[in-house]
């Protein structure tokens, strides 16, 4: 195996070098997220990533693949990641005043082996490394823009819509069916969302990815067209890799001989799929492959679709097969798990597993997006489980967390939003206690940093909550939208722990514009707080408007808010506040 990038880094004698990295939000952000380590004499370190992110019990999580490593005193440094969606590993090694980073494809578990055909073509994932300065928000002011502009489809951000106001079924579970969809269509337009998504339950059964006529006798068309009437876009989610039992027409059924042979592990002969969980082929196989381009393609096609969520365990990073064009499997040290549906194969080919499977993935995503340009992809994988700058390259947003509480959403955002445009970073807003119209604005802002996705009953709000709804997301597409599109982002607070209290600041220099999103925690006896702003001009006069009339607007000095800090007091523990910024005259 040969790497993408051994680079040896000649460090400064006297410095005190970090290194900060950040973990997936899969499944529940943890307790940590970003990591800020000291790189000492001796230190090794290495970050993993995968097409499937597992958190294990003990074991360090998967992150993001890429790293920031600059000197403490200066906060001038370094970084690098991988723009591939297998399994990649980032290392760091330090001996003396030389530090080693490798980035590249996992060795492990190994020996690693590849198959390369008469003509064919192997090639290492391509990396970037930059230098910046400024710490972790110096380098994400960078490295975003230049996600932005390299890596994402230029087509979605020419959408001045985007990122889009959601409205999905999942509130319901799968309980969706055609009276709900079309209530929520209604209420979705009533409200100003944009786009209606009706999540799993729609379908025949796992694998049999059709319209279920029970639910839907007159299919998704239908409902799409009813959308469409209204001005909104529509959506669906699919596990299109997920084999079931199904037997009706145009199901993948796993006992199929030639279905049989796609799967990544044989199932025994008791197997029964989960709800919308079942067993994954491997579309690296080309006949795989071929089907799974063909799938996507009716899906979009006779479903009217604007955009696709794909979930689950997508994209296989092992397998149990010997003549599929990855490499045999050591059967001797082969470990086949199951959980939830699907089965998971950890052998010594299981990285090249990955790099065939994710190649076939762009390759059908890519084929899709050619034939409807202005599709919208949704990369969820149980959230956040694929979140890196190789499906950045070929999706438009991410899921990036499967817990979905005001205190999940807000840590998954702070840790993801160093690395990646927050434009493509969605939050669900699930049901959560809100006995107050306060909290109800703390739930709803707290998913409302980014992409944001409504995930419950709207029916059953108050009128003082539709009011106060309505009027949020009003506020998100006139001001909001704008600045998380383009503006700089700060991280003025810790890490959230709902105890205390957390901001962020956006401030666009262009527009000179900016929000402060504030939030308190549930502590009784801290009613106020001092937010330390960034990226401001000293010498320049800063007009302040509290949104919801915390505090009398004013004007003050952007060497204030930096020195000093933005004052905010709130009645209310788990109550929030937005501060809008604009810049005034400059002070001599």
């Amino acid at each position: 195996m040969i790497d993408s990038l051994h680079a040896r880094w000649a460090l400064s004698s006297g410095k005190e070098w970090q290194n900060f990295y950040v973990e997936k939000g899969a499944d529940t952000p943890s307790a940590v997220g970003t990591h800020l380590e000291s790189i000492g004499e001796g230190y090794r370190w290495i970050g993993s990533s995968s097409t499937y992110a597992r958190p294990h019990k003990d074991q360090p999580r998967e992150i993001i693949p890429a790293i920031f490593v600059f000197d403490r005193d200066t906060q001038a440094g370094w970084y690098a990641g991988i723009e591939f969606s297998g399994r990649t590993r980032i290392s760091l090694e330090r001996q003396g005043n030389n530090l080693d980073s490798v980035l590249g494809l996992n060795p492990e578990p190994g020996p690693f082996r590849t198959r390369v055909t008469p003509g064919d073509h192997f090639v290492t994932p391509t990396v970037f490394l930059g230098a910046f300065d400024g710490g972790p928000d110096g380098a994400g002011n960078q490295l975003r823009p230049w996600v932005r502009q390299v890596l994402t489809n230029p087509l979605t951000w020419k959408d001045v819509h985007y990122p889009l106001l959601v409205n999905n079924s999942w509130g319901s579970g799968m309980a969706v069916d055609e009276t709900l969809a079309l209530r929520m269509i209604r209420e979705s337009k009533e409200l100003g969302l944009e786009m209606f998504h009706v999540d799993a339950g729609w379908f025949r059964g796992v694998g049999d990815w059709y319209a279920d006529p029970k639910k839907f006798p007159r299919g998704l068309a239908y409902v799409a067209d009813e959308a469409h009437k209204e001005g909104l876009r529509f959506g669906i989610w699919v596990d299109w890799t997920q084999a079931g039992l199904d037997t009706e027409p145009g199901a993948l059924n796993a006992r199929d001989p030639k279905v049989r042979n796609w799967l990544v592990a044989d199932i025994g002969p008791d197997w029964k799929p989960e709800p919308f969980k079942g067993q994954t082929i491997d579309i690296g196989d080309p006949a795989a492959h071929a089907y799974a381009a063909k799938e996507v393609k009716r899906l979009i096609e006779t479903n009217h679709l604007d955009m696709i969520e794909h979930d689950g365990y997508l994209v296989a990073q092992g397998c149990t097969r010997e003549d599929h064009p990855h490499a045999a499997p050591d059967k001797s040290t082969m470990q086949v798990t199951h959980d939830w549906g699907s089965d998971f194969v950890l052998a010594s080919n299981s990285t090249d597993v990955s790099y065939h499977a994710v190649h076939a993935y762009y390759d059908i995503y890519a084929q899709a997006r050619r034939e409807h340009p202005g599709l919208l992809f949704e990369i969820c994988n149980d959230g956040g489980r694929m979140v890196d700058f190789g499906s950045a390259s070929h999706g438009d947003y991410f899921s990036i967390t499967d817990t979905y509480d005001p205190l999940s959403n807000r840590r998954a955002f702070y840790d993801t939003s160093y690395e990646l445009p927050t434009a493509m970073l969605e939050d669900y807003i699930e049901k959560w206690p809100t006995p107050r119209i306060e909290n109800f604005l703390y739930m709803l802002r707290s998913g409302m940093m980014g992409w944001a996705t409504i995930m419950l009953d709207t029916s059953i709000w108050t009128p003082e909550q539709h009011d106060a709804a309505k009027g949020a997301f009003a506020l998100y597409k006139e001001k909001l939208r704008p600045l998380i599109r383009d503006a700089r982002l700060y991280h003025i607070s810790e890490r959230p722990d709902g105890k205390r209290w957390d901001g962020m600041e956006y401030w666009d220099p262009e527009l000179a514009k900016g929000v402060i999103y504030v939030f308190r925690g549930s502590t009784p006896d801290e009613a106020e707080h001092s937010f330390k702003l960034a990226g401001l001009e000293a010498g320049r006069q800063y007009d302040l408007h509290f949104h919801d009339g915390s505090a009398p607007d004013r004007t003050v000095s952007g060497r204030e808010l930096m020195d000093e800090g933005l004052k905010v007091h709130l009645r209310y523990p788990l109550s929030s506040e937005l501060v809008f910024l604009s810049s005034g005259a400059a002070t001599h």
